[in-house]
């Protein structure tokens, strides 16, 4: 016979968010912009190559060129995320970028506060933790609406986890 043990509310996950920034565009559409943008130019630079002008024709390459190296930046650049879970004894947040070292921050979510700076035609502009003089930014990335939500739940889950485990029989 196995018994079952609820789990130790102490460690319970009270709030759990993987946060990635909002793209558009996926690597198959930045392909099809770059390509319909570069025959574009090469149409629009015949007449320049027939008049004789063809250093027109490599700044046209040269725009193209330049298009693929932003867009495909910034697919790259949406491969980040920060991740955050709060238990009663537990806040983490996690920063982990495209290149360079995962950041981790850990808080006491007692001690946590959610501060939220919102203008009032644009709604909730940043949002940050901040404990024992330490001021992390969390989502930046978010649309102002997807902001508010996070820090609905997250404010929830601080709120609970300030009341301490329950434990029951």
């Amino acid at each position: 016979m196995s018994e079952t043990r609820s789990p130790d509310p102490a460690s319970a996950v009270l709030y759990q968010a993987v946060l990635h920034p909002h793209r558009s565009l996926t690597l198959k559409g930045v392909r099809l912009v770059v390509v319909l943008v570069a025959c574009a130019s090469i149409v629009a630079s015949i007449p320049f190559l027939v008049m004789g002008f063809w250093p027109v024709a490599g700044f046209y390459g040269l725009d193209v060129a330049l298009l693929w190296f932003a867009l495909r930046t910034n697919v790259t650049e949406a491969q980040g995320y920060e991740e955050v879970r709060v238990s009663p004894l537990e806040l983490l947040l996690r920063k982990v970028p495209v290149r360079g070292v995962p950041a981790e921050f850990r808080f006491n979510p007692v001690w946590t506060r959610l501060h939220r700076f919102e203008h009032h035609e644009f709604g909730v502009q940043h949002l940050s933790l901040v404990s024992r003089g330490q001021s992390v930014s969390v989502g930046h990335f978010l649309s102002p609406d997807e902001k508010a939500n996070l820090h609905d739940g997250l404010s929830a889950a601080l709120a609970t986890a300030r009341r301490g485990p329950m434990f029951s029989e």
